[in-house]
């Protein structure tokens, strides 16, 4: 369908402020234009239409639904979505199946209708892990490749339980974001939704703000997939972290991996752990899913020695980045250096080394890490490459910011470049011209 004149010349307004333009104005524009593509993801939405749900309120459920839709890229082969509506009772309002347009799907979400009874969240997630989640209903097949995600929306606390019933739908493969509005029971939330709890829970006061959401579920359903990069995490694994959050670090690491296209074509992770010696856990290429990827992070075993962090360099750019341990010729390199310590030995030589060969070098630290340290790590500008913060609790933030940074070099909304999005705007504009041109001439 051809885009309006109102809305190309909006478009085209946009692009003449893209030097600065905001973020999230580009990566509106960006999902005005029809260009972030979200990874293939089956979606349902689980909504509470309870009794202490108002009418107006559900309205605005509605809104927020039909926004977080019109972000995202529907179709079979890209994202499904179906949304379940409860109360005392379940309703499969939409299934996966049904609709496979935006239009379609928005306009069935508009006329569903509150139940207005009990809070019976626990039948809910049953109900969507047995049906809304079949094959039958339009769910594909379980892959690597097709996310499995559940939206939980909710006022109240439920009458009944929720824990183990959700605990199931996690553990086959759904991936479970709770919201609360409200006067909700915050633990019921925790207890349902996936870790990192911080990325999973979230809290509104009202119905009426629900819609400042929107933002956030765009952009974590729009794939980073503009193009093939080798990734390669560089751990410390130093007495000084300590095991228990040394598993912060692994459940870290795996974040943002979920923030990756990770396939044969696109983006391929190493990872190696460093201490008074080096280790490679495993080089790039050989695990090309993210449910490989992770769990092969979350069997790495805590070195526990020295800080050693130069020789570990010098294995970034030795090994980790060469033919022989997988890296791709023509490929984006980036390194991804976490440290918690002042280092042992001299860095400057291999930090230097591997900004010289073109690799892109992220450094984090954590708690006594010296930021001197972290900035002759990290690539120009050194703002955007370093990052710090004193407690391993809050490294959720700064794989948030991280991601942002790896994915961000090139375009609006960590899909297409600023360019692509121009010459897009500008093709259709053109298009549209000639055609007014064309009939005013067939008029005369």
């Amino acid at each position: 369908m051809t885009p309006s004149l109102p809305m190309i010349l909006l478009l085209l307004g946009l692009m003449g402020a893209q030097a600065t333009a905001p973020a999230d104005l580009r990566m509106a524009a960006a999902m005005a234009a029809g260009l972030c593509k979200t990874r293939p993801t089956d979606i349902v939405f689980i909504i509470d239409s309870s009794r202490s749900v108002r009418p107006s309120e559900f309205e605005q459920v509605k809104v927020f639904l039909a926004k977080v839709i019109e972000g995202l890229d529907v179709g079979p082969n890209a994202t499904r979505v179906g949304v379940v509506n409860y109360a005392s009772r379940v309703k499969n309002e939409v299934s996966l199946k049904t609709h496979r347009s935006k239009a379609g799907l928005i306009k069935a979400v508009t006329k569903i209708e509150p139940l207005s009874t009990g809070t019976m969240t626990g039948l809910a997630i049953q109900f969507s892990l047995n049906v809304a989640f079949s094959e039958s209903e339009g769910a594909r097949v379980k892959s690597p490749d097709i996310n499995k995600v559940a939206i939980i929306v909710t006022d109240g606390r439920p009458q009944d339980n929720v824990k183990e019933v959700a605990q199931r739908a996690r553990d086959a493969g759904i991936e479970i974001f709770a919201i609360g509005v409200g006067r909700v029971d915050m633990s019921t939330l925790r207890q349902m939704a996936s870790d990192p709890l911080d990325d999973h829970v979230d809290y509104v006061e009202s119905y009426s703000v629900i819609e400042k959401l929107t933002k956030k579920f765009q952009e974590a359903f729009c794939a980073c997939s503009n193009s093939a990069t080798d990734v390669v995490f560089l751990i410390d694994g130093s007495k000084s972290v300590r095991p228990e959050n040394f598993e912060l670090v692994k459940k870290w690491i795996n974040q943002i991996i979920d923030k990756l296209d990770v396939s044969e074509n696109k983006a391929h992770v190493g990872l190696v752990q460093y201490s008074s010696s080096v280790r490679q856990e495993f080089p790039l290429g050989r695990h090309n899913n993210k449910k490989d990827l992770k769990d092969a992070v979350k069997r790495m075993a805590y070195m526990e020695r020295g800080t050693m962090t130069g020789q570990a360099l010098r294995y970034l750019t030795d090994n980790s980045f060469s033919a022989g341990q997988g890296a791709r010729p023509g490929v984006t390199k980036v390194g991804i250096v976490f440290t918690d310590g002042r280092s042992q030995d001299y860095i400057g030589d291999a930090a230097k080394k591997a900004k010289e060969q073109g690799f892109k070098m992220y450094a984090v630290g954590v708690g006594n890490a010296v930021e001197d340290e972290l900035k002759e790590i990290a690539s120009e500008p050194t703002g955007e490459h370093y990052f710090y913060t004193a407690d391993f609790k809050t490294m959720t933030q700064i794989a948030k910011k991280l991601q942002i940074n790896i994915c961000q070099e090139d375009d609006p909304c960590e899909c297409d470049t600023l360019v692509k999005f121009q010459k897009k705007v500008e093709d259709a504009l053109q298009a549209l011209t000639k055609k007014y041109i064309l009939d005013i001439v067939l008029r005369i």
